[in-house]
């Protein structure tokens, strides 16, 4: 009679990492080895559970009140100048912010539970990356498993 931790016949052993997929895939990105991807588009629109209205809300509306009351209030050209210079503010200074904040929020998100990192990974709203020691890349995408991918990273079955 064989153990009961023995594979059964004609079947793999598993995986030393099976069901410790999450924490490793923690211990992954905390070391640099593997860099998450957050598409910014699904991650950043309303619906998503990162998404923050006053982040993305408050300063479209602060550069177009200041225009508009330029505009109203001084002349319609400087109004354009400041909604030039409030659109490149946006885009220069906010939105990189914004990003960073997005990419942490999403971040932190899925990996407080596995159940979450499965639903973004099924929407397809995140990606992992790893550039190999030897230059080579690789990529795991909605398509691929990221337990799987995860898995290929302990240093004794690679």
């Amino acid at each position: 009679m064989s153990p009961p931790d023995a594979p059964a016949p004609g079947r793999d052993a598993p995986h030393p990492w099976s069901g410790e997929e999450h924490a490793r895939l923690r211990a992954l990105l905390d070391s640099g080895t593997v860099t998450l991807g957050v598409l910014m588009r699904r991650m950043n629109s309303p619906g998503s559970p990162v998404y923050s209205h006053g982040e993305n809300i408050i300063p479209a509306a602060a550069v177009l009140s200041v225009s508009f009351t330029a505009a109203a209030v001084l002349h319609h050209l400087a109004g354009a100048a400041l909604l030039g210079l409030g659109c490149a503010w946006w885009w220069w200074r906010v939105r990189p912010q914004i990003r960073a904040a997005v990419h942490a929020r999403t971040r932190a998100h899925v990996l407080e539970d596995p159940r979450q990192m499965d639903v973004q990974w099924a929407r397809g709203a995140i990606t992992l990356f790893a550039r190999m020691p030897d230059g080579s890349e690789r990529l795991a995408r909605r398509r691929d498993d990221w337990r799987a991918y995860v898995r290929s990273f302990h240093p004794d079955l690679r």
